[in-house]
């Protein structure tokens, strides 16, 4: 029966491995998306990664409104 012992401690340990391991992924991965938008819409404030992603949401949800200096020489 010691081995049953052996199996449940090595479980709980293991168990307690992974979710540490879980936490600590979870805030690396929310922090670098975050660092990943960079650009930030001045009608709506939607943030996006990269001048092409944010070019091509102007033209679609602000169609009236006039683009902005920074998205003139852009290729969408």
């Amino acid at each position: 029966m010691a081995r049953g012992q052996q199996k449940i401690q090595s479980q709980q340990k293991n168990a307690k491995k992974q979710a540490d391991m879980k936490k600590k992924q979870g805030c690396d991965q929310k922090a670098a998306a975050k660092a990943a938008l960079v650009f930030t819409c001045p009608v709506c404030r939607t943030q996006m990664p990269d001048p092409k992603t944010f070019k091509q949401h102007f033209e679609s949800k602000h169609p009236k409104s006039p683009l902005p200096p920074e998205l003139v020489d852009v290729q969408a």
